[in-house]
């Protein structure tokens, strides 16, 4: 499933942990401490801590960062509303991940998880000492409520994710029994493990559907201390946590108090963190990075600016196309605006030659389709043959490129062709349809003003082949509304992968989410042969078949022709007031924030050389 946990601080890598316990020593159908996907996990069952943490590191101070837009809800698990930034902070889960294995997994509220060889069932015992922040033990009776609450009135993404739990057992106060429906689907024992928590007392008189201000009861390693609806949120680091010495949190979580501040939009945000009014920013913005950070502070040495290379699958980031409007549902339609997009243009002028051209949906990683299909992938490919576009067997999947003008006008004149071959005509410089005379025109719906540098070339591009593409900027409310509603013609996403893709595949491709308000398939993509493969990749038995399988799934992605995609980069880009210290180790996943702590003696000297945080109240620009 899409393994994002939301630790601190949101969106980078913390969110991406993924532990394991080794099963090398213990026979299966008995209970462990920890389960891997495929294989062996790395840490034996009495590791002390993970490799890439300091378990040293010291605990206290303040961290503050910095949010874009607003927030109406605590409750992170619907669809409604905007959760606060952090706000998983408060909730646990069964079993835990770390940050350098593929997908393996250790017990957290669960002190061990009983799996059988065939993977038909788990069953989690949890620890008696596994605590809500009001001191109440957590019993199966939460687990129990926690699993039907999710998939009956969650957001969508948990009923695919459970769509195959054919039964929840509770077997005695500390021990729930999971039966699968039958087929392969190894990942679903680990599935089970991420699943948060709930406190039934609290959540069983409520609307779980509702949007809500309430602070909830949660059993994680922070509590909100303090907020303002829309503006700020604090959280205050549990000093009585019931976890804080499990291995799987020595050196982590070592700040005493996190505060995120919202700001109207990156560039007032950039301003703010140069006026020392918050204290680490990730910088996803390529023009920022190269020129945006020229300031006395960080000449000064006063703030450090550095990249931490990952190992992680980059994912699909692009233009995802509405497949579920009629103008886009012609596979050659869609063929032909991705020659319109100079990506080699755009890194040259906007983002100073930073990132790399992304093909695949699973680049930077063995899971990449390369090539023409493998025997292997043929076996898989064959029988769905009719099904699949014809290049799907024929030919490796590029991007256009345009390396100069010269081509991009020949990628142009082959735009051209296509939509002439679709039915389009020009007709007064406008291009229309043949048979109606209706005009070519959509819009790119995005809610941050920095993805209008990116939009408007592309639409002139576009405005050459007689298209018009306007760029809508709207408030991050009314976005997310609208896609959830999937109310866009054309929007900018991001498909995160892990490194060992599985369920959450089928809310991001499946036919059967493409009907599904909020769901990931923004695309509406309705193919059977990518809903065989998905659930071909799901029950894949070892590592070897299921990269396979995901590249198989890979080529029939590219070649349906759902987004223009855009780029990536190896490595994340941070910038931070020196006051932080990090473990010597990045990890698989890439740099681990929550592993990171307050260093005394730097946050000491940075106070007497002034970091401006005494004086941010002041400087601070209008949120």
């Amino acid at each position: 499933m899409n393994r994002a946990k939301f630790r601190f601080p949101q969106g980078l890598a913390a969110g991406l942990l993924m532990l394991s316990v080794s099963l090398s020593t213990v026979a299966w159908g008995e209970p462990v401490q920890g389960i891997a996907l495929h294989g062996q996990p790395k840490y034996g069952p009495d590791f002390k801590h993970f490799d890439y943490v300091n378990p040293d590191a010291p605990k206290g101070g303040e961290a503050r960062f910095a949010a874009i837009g607003s927030f109406d809800t605590f409750n992170p698990f619907n669809i409604k509303g905007q959760p606060v930034v952090g706000i998983g902070q408060l909730f646990e889960s069964l079993m835990t991940g770390s940050a350098d294995e593929p997908f393996s997994e250790y017990g957290l509220i669960a002190e061990s998880v009983e799996v059988p060889a065939d993977r038909s069932s788990a069953t989690f015992v949890l620890r008696p000492q596994a605590k809500f922040h009001d001191g109440s033990s957590i019993t199966a009776d939460d687990v129990l409520f926690s699993f039907e609450t999710l998939k009956n009135q969650g957001s969508p993404a948990y009923r695919f994710y459970y769509a195959n739990v054919a039964s929840v057992e509770r077997l005695d106060e500390r021990r729930v029994k999971f039966t699968f429906a039958p087929g392969e689907n190894r990942e679903l024992p680990l599935i089970i493990g991420q699943m948060p928590v709930l406190a039934k007392k609290y959540w069983e008189n409520r609307d779980f559907s509702a949007t809500t201000l309430d602070i909830p009861l949660g059993s994680g390693p922070y509590r909100i201390e303090r907020f303002e609806p829309g503006r700020f949120v604090v959280y205050q680091r549990d000093a009585n946590y019931w976890g804080k010495d499990l291995p799987v949190n020595r050196g982590l979580n070592n700040i005493d108090r996190l505060r995120y501040d919202y700001y109207r939009d990156v560039t007032v945000a950039l301003e703010a963190f140069k006026a020392g009014a918050y204290d680490l920013r990730v910088e996803n913005v390529a023009k920022q990075w190269a020129s945006g950070y020229d300031f006395p502070a960080l000449r000064e040495g006063r703030v450090k600016k550095e990249i931490f290379p990952h190992q992680r699958t980059s994912g699909m980031q692009g233009f995802v196309y509405n497949l579920r409007r009629p103008l886009f549902q012609d596979p050659k339609v869609r063929r032909a605006l991705a020659y319109a997009f100079d990506f080699e243009w755009s890194n040259r002028n906007l983002f100073h030659d930073q990132y790399r051209r992304t093909r695949s949906y699973f680049d930077n990683s063995e899971l990449a389709a390369q090539g023409l299909p493998s025997s292997e992938e043929l076996a898989l490919l064959e029988p769905l043959r009719k099904e699949l576009p014809p290049e799907v067997f024929s030919t490796e999947y590029q991007p256009p490129v345009a390396k100069d003008d010269g081509q991009l006008r020949a990628n142009l004149r082959q735009a051209l062709e296509l939509l002439q071959e679709a039915g389009w005509t020009f007709r007064d410089r406008k291009l229309v349809n043949a048979q109606t005379g209706e005009p070519f025109r959509f819009e790119l719906l995005i809610d941050e003003p920095t993805w209008e540098r990116i939009g408007l070339p592309f639409a002139r591009n576009l405005e050459r082949l007689g298209i018009e593409m306007t760029v809508r900027s709207v408030d991050s409310a009314q976005y997310e509304n609208r896609v959830r509603d999937f109310d866009f013609d054309m929007v900018v996403n991001v498909w995160g992968q892990s490194l060992s893709p599985g369920n959450e595949q089928r809310e991001f491709w499946s036919s059967a989410a493409a009907d599904q308000p909020g769901s990931r398939n923004l695309a509406g993509l309705k193919n059977s042969a990518v809903d065989q493969l998905v659930d071909q990749l799901i029950a894949a038995p070892d590592r070897a078949s299921l990269v396979t399988r995901v590249r198989a799934l890979d080529r029939a992605l590219q070649w349906n022709y759902l987004v223009i995609p855009h780029w990536h980069i190896p490595y994340d880009r941070i910038a931070f007031w020196d006051k932080f210290s990090y473990p010597s180790v990045t990890p698989l996943q890439g740099v681990q924030l929550n592993a990171w702590w307050i260093d005394p003696v730097k946050a000491a000297a940075l106070s007497q050389r002034g970091s401006g945080a005494e004086k941010a109240e002041q400087k601070k620009p209008s949120l």
